[in-house]
């Protein structure tokens, strides 16, 4: 399980386990927290109480701070995990759905031609279309895209990177995406 970070403003900053959560609990860097607590952390026993000292981490966690200068990155990092999850794991030429593992980066205008290697010139297609397409632009090769390629938002980014997601998390970020984004498919 993973804990989603964010900043004092709400904007989401990065997956932590919940070890590294625990530590800006200790230290008293949360701000304000989200959802039910997921994970309880137990520690020693103090001498002078008794008691045991213990952690409830949450699945959304507001730290205190100064906010990182990633945070402001105006375009996600670009990683053919994220890229096919975006795309639902479709081939944008012919539209059928494929395990990740057949999937390819495909540069909508090639590489060799100019292309640049960026969320809008890239969009996922399975082996077969990508070696039909080969070097040329789609008109060329006489295909056509499916879906047209998109930057995500930051939220959407937080979802493309997230490997389980909690409930609490997924409601969270999914406020924030575009209601024309493929996430909400």
């Amino acid at each position: 399980m993973e804990v989603l970070q964010l900043d004092v403003s709400g904007r989401p900053q990065a997956w932590m386990t919940v070890r590294e959560a625990a530590v800006l609990y200790a230290s008293d860097s949360i701000a304000w927290t989200l959802g039910d607590a997921c994970q309880v952390l137990r520690g020693g026993v103090q001498r002078a109480t008794g008691l045991q000292s213990r952690i409830e981490v949450h699945p959304i966690i507001a730290v205190r701070g100064a906010v990182p200068s990633r945070a402001w990155r105006q375009s996600p990092a670009l990683t053919n995990p994220k890229l096919f999850v975006r795309d639902r794991g479709m081939c944008a030429y012919c539209g059928h759905r494929f395990a990740f593992d057949d999937l390819t980066r495909e540069h909508i205008v090639p590489v060799s031609r100019g292309g640049q290697d960026t969320w809008m010139n890239c969009i996922t297609a399975c082996r077969g279309c990508n070696g039909r397409k080969g070097n040329r632009l789609p008109e060329e090769a006489h295909m056509s895209l499916i879906y047209l390629p998109y930057v995500p938002s930051l939220h959407e980014d937080m979802i493309l990177r997230g490997r389980r997601i909690l409930s609490d998390q997924m409601d969270f970020l999914l406020a924030s995406v575009p209601r024309n984004s493929r996430l909400h498919d």
